[in-house]
């Protein structure tokens, strides 16, 4: 269930919104929406997903070593084996 929030705003930040929702094919109420959600994120998460990539990238080898059959590589060649069949 949502709860309505009435906010005022200049006229100009106004036509800002409505033509960057326009330009993303979505509403004003969509792009305050997401900014009030970005506003109470847990501070924890920021960085995360970086964190997390460049985790990855670094240990790479070793899981591909570890799970050879689900290697990228692998993977990427029975799909293409699944597709030519």
């Amino acid at each position: 269930m949502s709860k309505p929030v009435t906010i005022r705003v200049p006229e100009e930040l106004h036509a800002q919104l409505q033509e960057r929702a326009e330009a993303e094919g979505t509403t004003v109420t969509a792009l305050i929406t997401e900014a009030a959600r970005n506003a109470v994120r847990d501070p924890r998460l920021e960085g995360a997903a970086k964190v997390f990539r460049q985790f990855v990238a670094r240990n790479a080898d070793a899981f591909d070593a570890a799970f050879p059959d689900d290697a990228p590589a692998r993977l990427d060649a029975a799909d293409a084996a699944g597709r030519a069949a």
